[in-house]
């Protein structure tokens, strides 16, 4: 026995495979070996991992997931960018102007005039003085006038309030609608439905009344300054007032194109 073991022994020296350059060769790779067994016996944790699309863990995915989104967050288009700076513009000077937002603003104390000034743009005063003038014309031409205005009256508040619903937009300030914008439905900021109405009824006046120079000009002077006024006691933001000066006139242009006859209005008239 001892003579065989120094002849095994002698073997294994003189066998190039032993010496220490070429051990590598002669074993399996350790990496193999641990991959074959966890292959064998997944853990817990490996078992949840291999159930993963693709044996990605979910941790790793999520991780190789957030550069992209944080390179698309990062990285917007160019009309996402000049969308975004025009409405943080808008409402910056918004809130720069709302000087009656509260009686505790710069002009606190003129709230209750710009107020004022806002209820003669308001829907409701406009259709109850209308009625009023209608049933007291003898005219035909004047209650031909009257019908069409009626008209334009409640297609203004039915738009805008249609418009409201579907952008329900909130003014810069938290300011609650009063009673009045409750019955014509103005409870959101955009469209401005003083700005409509008092565009739509300038460009009205100035069509079918015979003004003086002076008068015409104060009738643009008034619609300007009453979609103003909304901007200056919080209720509603610069692009507001402005898109209710563009649906103002649009409106002004559809009772144009749908202009009621005058034996139209005498038979809506003999109805009611």
């Amino acid at each position: 026995m001892p003579a065989s073991q120094g002849r095994a022994r002698a073997r294994d020296r003189s066998n190039v495979l032993n010496r220490a350059e070429f051990l590598s060769l002669n074993q399996p790779l350790k990496g193999n070996q641990e991959g074959r067994g966890s292959a064998r016996k997944p853990s817990g944790g490996q078992a949840g991992a291999a159930g993963a699309p693709g044996g990605i863990p979910k941790e790793r995915r999520q991780s190789q997931q957030l550069p992209e989104e944080d390179c698309m967050q990062l990285n917007p288009s160019f009309k996402g960018i000049a969308f975004n700076s025009l409405l943080a513009i808008d409402i910056c000077m918004s809130k720069r102007l709302g000087v009656c937002a509260s009686t505790a603003s710069s002009w606190g104390g003129a709230r209750s005039m710009i107020n004022l000034l806002g209820i003669t743009g308001h829907g409701i005063p406009w259709v109850a003085g209308t009625l009023i003038c209608l049933v007291k014309s003898s005219t035909l031409a004047g209650q031909e006038v009257l019908m069409n205005l009626l008209l334009a009256l409640l297609l203004d508040i039915i738009i805008v309030a249609g418009l409201q619903k579907l952008a329900k937009r909130k003014g810069p300030f938290d300011v609650s609608p009063g009673l009045l914008d409750y019955l014509t439905m103005d409870t959101y900021a955009f469209p401005a439905g003083h700005a409509s109405r008092a565009a739509m009824l300038s460009k009205f006046f100035l069509n079918h009344l015979v003004l003086a120079i002076p008068l015409r000009i104060l009738l643009v002077l008034w619609a300007f300054c009453v979609g103003f006024s909304r901007v200056m006691i919080g209720r509603h933001h610069i692009t507001d007032v402005l898109s209710g000066f563009v649906f103002g006139y649009l409106q002004f242009r559809l009772v144009e194109v749908i202009w009621m006859s005058s034996n139209t209005c005498q038979m809506l008239i003999s109805i009611w």
